[in-house]
């Protein structure tokens, strides 16, 4: 059964979803079973795909090659397979966009997911969706002078031009009738998940632009405390949600505004300060 037969793996960007896929289609055309892909594989135990599938177990570099090899994976899709595991087994954000940046030298990626890329841009560039909300103003003006000029700090025209263009491929922004720049929806959420890392790279983009606001906004027009506490894991986990809560009583206080005169930026952060220990008994 080769690769053109099944599925594509540059579609997916969890290892684990193309395995399933690739079984699913395997089994129902009669020609895989658990047993049949671990002879492939070289793997002892006839039920470790079911358990990788499942997320029960991890696999080792050298075990994402064999893989890739009883998935008939060969040349770059076995190379882009085994890039993709260590993508999405990394621990750590920086190790996360490690393996990202050379997923996407793929070809037969970039050419299935055009739009990472414009992803990419709007979660590690804090000031565009800075633009994205100033383009709610009444008076908002498509001039990468005006845009530049009015966000704090300040960027460059160049920097105003690209972020209109990101907001476009993205589709956050369109154009109505009259040809006028405007939101497509009031309100865009990220959730965490595969490309994770570039929520990651939003939040930390974020929050460095909360420490330069420290000095360069006026007390009068911020607001940046902080409360240490020792919680139960119960109260912690309550906390969490109240949190959260929060969120979106904000955002059915405050969002849409009628006036919309200034883009505003709120961060919540709460993080233990100190390791989980282990009840005994």
């Amino acid at each position: 059964m080769s690769r053109s037969k099944s599925v594509d793996v540059f579609e997916y960007r969890d290892f684990r979803a193309f395995l399933n896929a690739y079984y699913r289609r395997g089994k129902a055309s009669g020609k895989l079973s658990l047993r049949s892909f671990s002879q492939r594989a070289g793997l002892r135990s006839p039920n470790y795909l079911k358990l990788v599938m499942d997320g029960e177990r991890n696999l080792k570099p050298e075990t994402a090659a064999q893989f890739a090899k009883a998935c008939n994976l060969k040349g770059e899709a076995a190379d882009y397979f085994c890039e993709l595991v260590s993508f999405n087994q990394a621990r750590s954000a920086a190790e996360k966009e490690r393996h990202y940046e050379r997923l996407s030298r793929f070809r037969s990626y970039r050419r299935i997911h055009r739009l990472d890329g414009a992803q990419d841009r709007y979660h590690s560039c804090w000031y565009i969706p800075a633009v994205r909300e100033l383009s709610a103003r009444p008076d908002f003006r498509e001039d990468p002078k005006w845009i530049a000029r009015t966000l704090l700090p300040a960027i460059s025209p160049r920097e105003a031009s690209s972020a209109i263009k990101t907001l476009c491929d993205l589709g956050l922004l369109v154009r109505d009738q009259s040809g006028r720049l405007r939101q497509a929806d009031p309100l865009v959420s990220t959730a965490d998940g595969p490309l994770g890392h570039q929520v990651a790279a939003y939040h930390r983009t974020m929050m460095e632009r909360a420490a330069e606001a420290l000095d360069r906004v006026r007390h009068e027009d911020r607001d940046i405390a902080a409360i240490t506490l020792c919680l139960s894991q119960e109260k912690m986990q309550a906390l969490k949600a109240h949190l959260e809560r929060f969120r979106f009583e904000l955002l059915d206080l405050y969002e849409p505004d009628d006036n919309p005169e200034r883009v505003v930026q709120v961060n919540f952060q709460m993080f233990p300060l100190t390791v989980k220990e282990e009840k005994e008994g």
